[in-house]
């Protein structure tokens, strides 16, 4: 078959490199295209993939984001209209899959988030639906997903590509460039995703946490800019203990190497669940089934009120106790293809 995989954000990036690298050890062939956008670009080419740019992010306005929408799913089809693809795929690519709809091409979109209003397009238009098991389906009915096209895979996407993930014994010496010793308490530190469209709210307990933990002694904090204006505000908060890389970090290894993770997104805290590394959310929107379902499991932390900060534990991790769901791959890749 002739697969195209689409690129909206970073997360997507090492998801698709694990998939590519399973179809294309089936025979498949695989082309990339990939939407300019946070660190979608750089990752996906430190990853060997290569990808054709298309198309920008539309920003945090709605009617900027419906325009963008649009004007990307049209030179989408152009650019696949004599490529001759057998299949579309994508995380939620809502351009790729009107653009596949307008090239009368089967797309399959996979998603973990069910309170994304976005669903409602791609969802509808998407000719298979995969999601995790802890999908809830009325969620699905009402994002209009029949559910002849919906298909249900256990464990998390983050599952995919690091179930059999073993840390690089040498990045201890990448961190050490930045002034990171074996020594320090590392956290790892991802803040909200303002421009999303389902982070339309103020979150302020971000930036009371990073406050609190640059005050403690032998603590170290790498902090995960979303955007070039995310990065611009926190570099004006320089701080001897806070580190704002420049360049894009291999993730899985980065949180490996950490004793702590504190984000108010939902990729980076699941990668740390997968990977058995301490992680609380600081997320202020509605929780994800997934989420929920790993702070059952005691891989995953809530942080809803400063109390809940004061009382969160910074320390060396003394040792980790990562998934290991080494089905899921197969599963998922099975489900797109057949």
């Amino acid at each position: 078959m002739r697969l195209w995989i689409d690129l909206a954000n970073s997360p997507h990036v090492p998801f698709f490199r694990a998939l590519t690298n399973r179809f294309q050890s089936m025979g498949h062939e695989v082309e990339i295209t990939a939407r300019e956008f946070a660190e979608t670009i750089p990752l996906a080419r430190a990853a060997g993939m290569l990808p054709e740019t298309i198309g920008r992010h539309g920003g945090r306005e709605l009617s900027a984001k419906a325009g963008s929408l649009l004007t990307r799913a049209v030179a989408l089809s152009r650019w696949a209209r004599t490529r001759k693809f057998d299949l579309a795929l994508s995380h939620n690519s809502y351009s790729q899959i009107l653009a596949a709809r307008l090239l009368r091409l089967s797309s399959v979109t996979l998603m973990d988030y069910e309170f994304q209003p976005a669903n409602h397009l791609a969802f509808r238009f998407a000719s298979r639906v995969i999601v995790p098991e802890s999908f809830p389906e009325e969620r699905l009915r009402r994002y209009g997903a029949a559910r002849s096209k919906v298909r249900r895979y256990r464990g998390t996407k983050e599952d995919v590509y690091l179930a059999a993930f073993e840390p690089d014994q040498l990045f201890g010496e990448q961190l050490c460039k930045f002034g990171i010793s074996a020594d320090n308490v590392l956290v790892l530190m991802r803040p909200p995703a303002h421009e999303a469209l389902y982070h339309r709210f103020h979150n302020t307990l971000f930036d009371e946490a990073l406050s609190k933990l640059l005050t403690i002694e032998n603590l170290k904090v790498m902090l995960l800019p979303r955007t070039e204006g995310q990065r611009a505000t926190y570099q004006s908060r320089a701080h001897q203990n806070l580190v704002i890389p420049s360049i894009p970090m291999d993730g899985p290894n980065l949180i490996a190497a950490s004793d702590l993770v504190i984000s108010a997104g939902g990729t980076i805290n699941r990668e740390a669940a997968a990977l058995g590394v301490p992680v609380a959310s600081i997320y202020a929107g509605r929780w994800a089934a997934v989420d929920e379902q790993l702070i059952r499991e005691g891989r995953l932390r809530r942080i809803v009120t400063a109390d809940d900060l004061d009382h969160l534990r910074v320390q060396k991790k003394s040792s980790v106790n990562p998934r290991r769901s080494n089905s899921v791959l197969n599963e998922v890749t099975n489900l797109i293809l057949n």
